[in-house]
Formats: structure tokens, sequence, C-alpha cells
């Protein structure tokens, strides 16, 4: 959904503020390496099944131990998916989850040890219209209910835009958690600003809690005054997002990819290093929705080049690595949803390098929300409407 055009004496204060602030950091990660000949991979014969349906906008997913599934509604329901059948809504969800445009209740993932602790993290938007931001909780589920509930995080500051919330998560090997946050859309300088938590990836401890090793700690001491208001926050894993919709934590490379929309073009995926800064609004592919030139820059010092852009956007939503064996062939691919284009996108990889890219499952043709991979290898996808469906891709048997 596009929002009110921003503001633009911020945006000159800010651009004269940031050439002049802009952080150092070295470039460790070039732009994703095309081949001078294509690759010609052929996906392999699938079954396309409907596993739930009539979902209110679904967000997210996650897969139980004992085989069922947990579904986010964007309109502020959790519900648990067991052989086809759809619960009613689980109860001890919080009072304050804000349904608007694009806010609502948006991921759900389980701890990396769940079956020893039973955790699972819910990032949701809560607050009012003037008051808004996004906001991360745990709880245990017994049952239909979700019990020994925690808010852990919520981003700072709050805003007045129902949009550009972000709240992928991924938990990394050592058991913290990435969270991504949104610009607030017409707040996009405060993507470049260390003292606040838009515009951000943010890394926490499972408890919510800031990882000591976290890139600003040592910049983010603060004032024995209360009313002191910190220059660096430290929960800051990386800067210069726009709105992060899709982020995984790759367990064989080793690496955290995360793709981000663009305004008209400039949709990406970077590989995200801490301390690193991802340039928006400074540099960018897009345009303003008017037609007009954000910055006049797509290169700044310090400032990471995207690994893959896609002008004109193709609205990435969900993103999976996948890792399985049920499609042999796709081992360690990337697939990312396209709201706008209705279908998913195969990055077929070969080391760090993609080798080919192709658009998978367009017969669905509805908007794609998320993608996820199940530990049988089968492939699950969301769709994005009122009307929502939970789908499976799985191998043809020969």
């Amino acid at each position: 959904m596009k929002y009110c055009v921003c503001r633009l004496a911020t945006l000159r204060r800010f651009f004269l503020l940031i050439i002049a602030s802009v952080m150092h950091v070295p470039l460790l990660f070039a732009q994703a390496e095309q081949p001078n000949t294509p690759v010609q991979a052929t996906f392999p014969a699938y079954h396309l099944d409907t596993i739930a349906t009539a979902l209110h906008f679904p967000w997210s997913l996650a897969f139980l131990p004992d085989g069922k599934l947990l579904v986010t509604e964007r309109t502020g329901q959790l519900r648990m998916v067991n052989n086809g059948e759809v619960s009613a809504p689980i109860t001890g969800l919080p009072d304050d989850i804000y349904v608007k445009s694009q806010g609502g209740l948006l991921d759900v993932i389980l701890h990396p040890n769940y079956q020893q602790n039973g955790w699972l993290y819910l990032s949701y938007a809560s607050g009012t219209d003037e008051h808004n931001a996004l906001t991360l909780m745990r709880a245990k589920l017994d049952g239909l209910s979700l019990v020994e509930q925690q808010v852990l995080f919520r981003v700072s500051p709050d805003k007045d835009t129902p949009v550009h919330f972000a709240g992928r998560m991924t938990f990394l090997a050592d058991n913290t958690l990435l969270l991504t946050s949104g610009d607030g859309f017409d707040y996009r300088e405060k993507a470049q600003l260390k003292n606040t938590l838009l515009g951000k990836i943010v890394r926490l401890m499972d408890d919510g809690s800031v990882p000591l090793d976290n890139p600003f700690v040592a910049a983010s001491e603060v004032s024995a005054d209360a009313d002191y208001d910190p220059l660096v926050s430290p929960f800051i894993y990386s800067l210069g997002h726009r709105n992060p919709q899709g982020i995984a934590y790759d367990s064989a490379r080793k690496v955290v990819f995360a793709h981000e929309h663009g305004p008209a073009g400039g949709d990406e995926i970077n590989i995200i290093e801490a301390g690193h800064n991802y340039g928006w609004p400074v540099i960018t592919n897009g345009l303003d929705y008017s037609g007009a030139r954000i910055s006049p820059f797509t290169t700044y010092p310090n400032m990471q080049q995207p690994w893959l852009d896609w002008t004109p956007s193709i609205a990435p939503s969900g993103m999976a690595i996948y890792q399985g064996a049920m499609f042999a062939g796709l081992q360690g691919d990337i697939l990312v949803t396209s709201l706008k284009f209705k279908q998913v996108y195969w990055l077929h990889m070969a080391g760090m390098k993609i080798v080919q890219q192709s658009t998978l499952f367009s017969e669905i043709g509805q908007r794609l929300r998320d993608i996820r991979v199940h530990p049988d290898g089968s492939i699950y996808v969301l769709t994005d409407s009122n009307e929502g469906q939970i789908l499976r891709i799985s191998a043809q048997t020969p």
C-alpha cells in the first residue's frame, strides 16, 4: 500500500546530516555474480495441494514437532491447523495488537530448542493511530492457549503511520534472534540514524536482552540521567533498511540473507553483516511513487550495494533457503514469494553465485505472502487475501 509523500524539508535536512556523518565499515560482499552462460535448471514435477482455506490474510506459519501448523492472520488471530482443520483463534494474544493497513499480527517462529523449552515468538504491531510500533513477544502453547506470555521488545520511537513495520525474524546459530524493523514510510531518514530503531535489523538474546557483541554496544553507553537520549542503540545489528519483509539464516553458508521493498523499483536482497549500512534512503535504484528521485546517489562510500536488485519491483514478501531431501536439486537455493507478480522467484545457486533466476507456481494466480520449507522437504506457501490458503508443493514420485 502506498502512503503519503514524505516531508521534503525533513529530507533536505537529512541529506545534509548524513553526508557528514556516514559510518565507516568495509564492503565485504559485492553484488551477486551472474554467469556468462545461463544454466538451464528445470524445477522437478510436483503436486500442488491445498492444506487449509478461509484464513484472514495469513502472514506466517511455523511447523510444530507434532505435525500441526501455527499460522498468523494479520487481522490479529493465531490459529492451529491439524490435518486441514483450522482451529478457533488461539487465546492469550495481547490486547493492544494494532490492526490497520500493514499492521497486525505478523511473524511466528519457534525457538531452535523448542522441544526443550516450548518458546514461540510472535511479532506484531501494537498501539494506536498516533502511537504504534513493532513489538516482539514470546509465549508457550497450552492446547489452544498461549501461556507465560512475555513482551520482550518494542521498536522506538513510536510512529503515527500504519505501514512499513517489517517484522520478520530468524534465529542465528548462537540462538540470538534477528528482527527486521521498517522505516515507517514517513520517517525514512531515521533509517540512517543510530539513536532510532526504525529502518534497522536488530539482534536480541532469546530473552530480549542486548547481546554484548552487537556492533554498537561499545558506542551506546548512556548517561546516568534517566532523561538522556542515547546517540546509539545497542540493539542495532545493521541499518539503512526500508521495509525488510524476508530474512533467513543460511546454516550451510553461514550467512544471513534479507530482502526488502524498494519504492518504485529498487527491491533488493542483501547479505547482512553486523554493523553494515545498506544505504536507504541515501542510495537506491528506485524512484518515489510520484516519479521523483529520492536521492541523487545510487552508490555512496561505505554503503553496501544490493546483492541482487529487482527493478522494476516485484514486491517480495517471504523468503526461504531450501534445505531438504524432497527436491534435492534445490539444495541451498533461495525461494522468494512475490505479492505483485503472484509467483515464487527461484534463485538457483552455485556457492554464492546465482546461476539462474526463474519463476514458479504462477498457476496459483494469487498474491503470495510467505514461503517455508517443511521438515520433510516439501514447500508451503501462503496466499494473501481475506480467503487465504495454505498450499503445499511436494515432489511427484515415479
